[in-house]
């Protein structure tokens, strides 16, 4: 039998409108898919030419000999190798990432020809990182100076960006773990995880004072260690204050990252140190070295990495609805973060020192890294503290606030 005229248009109206809408949205997807991928091969164009800084600091003074003919190199070319080549190889990585963060700000939508420049196009982007690569050997060795000290800066700021995402991924773990009264959820992670926490910080703070303050004579060390051990007790005792009640999950978890930026801060220590159980190595050192210099550098590349992708940390506007042809990350945030981690980077290869060279296979070592590790630990122990007070003291300021309200109604 058939069918009526209206009923044939009208089947011929919803193929094509559902058609229509597959299409665009089997594209967004693929761009979507794009994206996420680009973030990685950003990765491994960091973390290469990172390597890069490395080979050039401590190998460097073979090839410094062919680049006597570059004026900018210096006499025998050693301008461009140690702490120098370090520092160019470091502007370079900084000039692509920085040049990826003027082109890709504000990009909104997946649709944007912005978006389709950060997700392909890679021909091209090799040519550019290439030419930001090189171009910093052409500079005046006064200029190269310049960048470093403007890399301390950038290298600091990246430290504070990357301890606030470490603060909110505590938070959000602490909130994901531990019970909610809206929510019948088990507390068993939650009170497992923080017992596991606390008993390796009291375990790494033990450890700590026998293999770094042996003797009584090892005040420095023994005042970090004391003063690390004061912060996870003041931390456990706010977090579990009744005004703040915020259980013991993340203090737990921030007392474990404190006792290891404390432990990293007295490792930082010169090994030639009385009070440092490390022994001074001469040539390429051990296996343990070369094992510690690979880790250390594919840890802070994927520190790096997850800092530039936790852009919603940051947002001012949170409450903002999500489209389907929204991107899935900032692309500017994430180019200025690896573009101060290249900063960073660079202080870590030379321990933050400029007018010092750096022992093969070692990375950030020196009183001068020390130093930033601890500060870097208070700093953090800071802001996580001020995270627990404050929403206590804005309630009590809300009351003391509404309290003569009422009683001028009376």
């Amino acid at each position: 039998m058939a069918e009526p005229a209206e009923a044939v248009e009208l089947k011929a109206v919803e193929t094509k409108s559902s058609n229509s809408e597959v299409g665009p949205l089997q594209g967004l997807s693929a761009q979507r898919k794009k994206s996420l991928r680009a973030r990685y091969l950003y990765g491994i164009i960091f973390l290469l030419s990172n390597l890069i800084a490395w080979c050039v600091r401590d190998y460097g003074q073979k090839l410094s000999s062919e680049l006597h003919y570059l004026k900018a190199c210096g006499i025998g070319g050693y301008d461009c190798a140690h702490t120098m080549g370090v520092l160019r190889v470091s502007l370079g990585c900084f000039i692509f990432f920085f040049v990826m963060f003027l082109t890709t700000s504000n990009t909104s939508k997946l649709y944007e020809a912005r978006n389709r420049w950060h997700s392909r196009l890679w021909s091209l982007k090799c040519i550019l990182l290439i030419a930001s690569l090189t171009i910093p050997f052409l500079f005046p060795s006064d200029f190269i100076q310049l960048y470093g000290e403007l890399a301390r800066i950038g290298a600091g700021i990246f430290l504070i960006l990357q301890l606030i995402s470490i603060i909110e991924f505590i938070t959000w773990w602490n909130n994901y773990w531990m019970p909610d009264e809206r929510r019948n959820k088990s507390c068993f992670l939650g009170l497992f995880a923080s017992t596991v926490f606390y008993i390796a910080s009291v375990c790494g703070i033990g450890v700590m004072y026998s293999l770094y303050a042996p003797r009584p004579s090892c005040t420095l060390n023994i005042f970090f260690i004391t003063w690390t051990a004061v912060l996870l007790v003041v931390m456990m005792v706010i977090s579990l204050h009744s005004k703040v009640n915020r259980g013991i999950l993340s203090s737990g978890i921030m007392a474990s990252y404190a006792v290891f930026l404390c432990w990293s801060a007295i490792r930082s220590e010169p090994a030639t140190e009385k009070c440092s159980p490390q022994k001074t190595q001469n040539g390429h050192g051990d296996w343990t070295t070369v094992l510690g210099f690979l880790i250390a550098i594919f840890a802070i590349v994927m520190a790096t990495f997850s800092t530039g992708i936790d852009s919603q940390t940051f947002q001012f506007r949170k409450d903002e609805a999500e489209h389907e042809d929204d991107i899935p990350y900032k692309y500017g945030f994430f180019h200025l973060i690896f573009s101060l981690g290249a900063m960073y980077f660079a202080m870590l290869f030379i321990s933050w020192n400029l007018n010092s060279s750096t022992r093969k296979w070692i990375i950030d070592v020196g009183w001068a890294s020390t130093w930033v590790k601890i500060v870097n630990e208070w700093f953090a122990a800071t802001i996580y503290l001020w995270k627990l007070i404050y929403p206590a003291v804005r309630r009590t300021k809300v009351v003391d606030h509404e309290e003569p309200v009422h009683q001028e109604g009376r």
